[in-house]
């Protein structure tokens, strides 16, 4: 990744963009993801011929920091998201705490911890910070001695303190671990999920990593569900609202990336809720993909039966949840295809452990440069 990039990203719709370009906008990010994509279609080509990955340590840099900074960006907008959702939907009537699956390392066994969460606290640590300051303070018997509990999974929940006119029982953020964004990245480079059946609407959506930011709106039941959904997708705020939670209205609206944020701009949506479109699992809502203030959030409107049923499933030790089910996919597949479980690796080398040995594979040279 030594060149610089030979089309001019945003303004050219033809060029090549990265499975992560509707979450971060950042051009070296996207010619880094580009770049890898490339070379793993010319190791197809070339077969035992092998390739030559070149990347310089400063280029790198830049681009992990970039990247931190758009996550961090998404996240403080995907706070002030559910504010606005908390202002219009529970009409302001809400207590905000934070929830924490954690995991006891020596026996497996899982927990739940809930604490009251101040808006200074919230916008004052990042969302994973946040859960592991909770299980810090924690020490688990087990097994010959004292263990430091694991994260699971943490949200911060906007909890209603009274009936309102939406039905809304509380709204739900989180975000996803960098780890997990960059298996997607893996994913989406060797088209993991082509294995499965797609929907032919949302085809062309197949190749984002689009649910980096969620937040989850639980109401009371089905009709309440699509009612919400129809709400959501006219909803508008005032200038007055928006400078209240410090969002500024932009000069200009000319296309969707620099849309005003008095509104959601629906990019996707899909129903299931009831028939054939609901999931083997189980699992119930009306999930969407919108864009507001320039970054895509994914949007999922549950019933509270299914909102419960789904977190007493991550509480439980003995459940294999989706994400495990889908290690295990991406586990298969890195057995039979050991170039996608080294892309898995240098991925999560190149941005979560930059320090560590670097990955390697038969038929990839690794250039590391200044």
């Amino acid at each position: 990744m030594d060149a610089r990039p030979q089309e001019t990203l945003e303004r050219d719709d033809r060029a090549p963009l990265s499975p992560l370009w509707m979450v971060s906008r950042e051009p070296a990010l996207n010619e880094l993801i580009v770049y890898l994509d490339r070379q793993r279609r010319a190791l197809d080509g070339k077969g035992s011929q092998g390739v030559t990955l070149r990347f310089s340590r400063r280029r790198l840099a830049d681009v992990r920091a970039g990247f931190a900074d758009t996550l961090l960006r998404g996240e403080r907008q995907l706070h002030k998201l559910c504010e606005l959702f908390a202002e219009s939907l529970l009409e302001s009537q809400f207590k905000l705490s934070s929830t924490v699956f954690g995991r006891n390392p020596a026996t497996g066994e899982r927990f739940v911890l809930v604490r009251d969460l101040s808006r200074e606290e919230l916008y004052a640590r990042t969302d994973l910070d946040l859960g592991n300051a909770q299980l810090e303070r924690l020490r688990l018997a087990g097994g010959h001695g004292w263990h430091q509990p694991e994260l699971v999974a943490n949200f911060v929940d906007y909890e209603a303190l009274a009936a309102n006119a939406a039905g809304v029982h509380r709204v739900v953020s989180r975000i996803k671990a960098e780890e997990e964004i960059w298996n997607k990245v893996a994913d989406e480079i060797f088209g993991l999920d082509s294995l499965v059946e797609r929907d032919k609407q949302l085809r062309h959506l197949s190749s984002y990593v689009k649910d980096v930011f969620g937040v989850k709106i639980v109401v009371a039941d089905v009709a309440h569900a699509r009612r919400v959904q129809a709400l959501l997708e006219r909803l508008e705020w005032t200038p007055l609202q928006l400078r209240r939670h410090g969002i500024a209205e932009p000069a200009a609206c000319d296309d969707v990336d620099r849309s005003a944020p008095s509104r959601l701009h629906i990019v996707e949506v899909k129903d299931y809720l009831d028939g054939d479109e609901i999931k083997a699992s189980g699992w119930q809502a009306i999930k969407s993909v919108v864009r507001w203030s320039g970054v895509p959030f994914e949007i999922q409107v549950q019933t509270l039966r299914n909102h419960y049923l789904e977190r007493s499933l991550i509480a439980a030790e003995s459940h294999e949840e989706f994400k495990a089910r889908r290690e295990a996919l991406r586990n298969d597949v890195a057995r039979r295809v050991p170039l996608f479980g080294y892309y898995r690796d240098l991925l999560h080398w190149l941005f979560c452990s930059p320090e560590a040995q670097p990955p390697s594979h038969p038929q990839v040279l690794l250039d590391l440069r200044p």
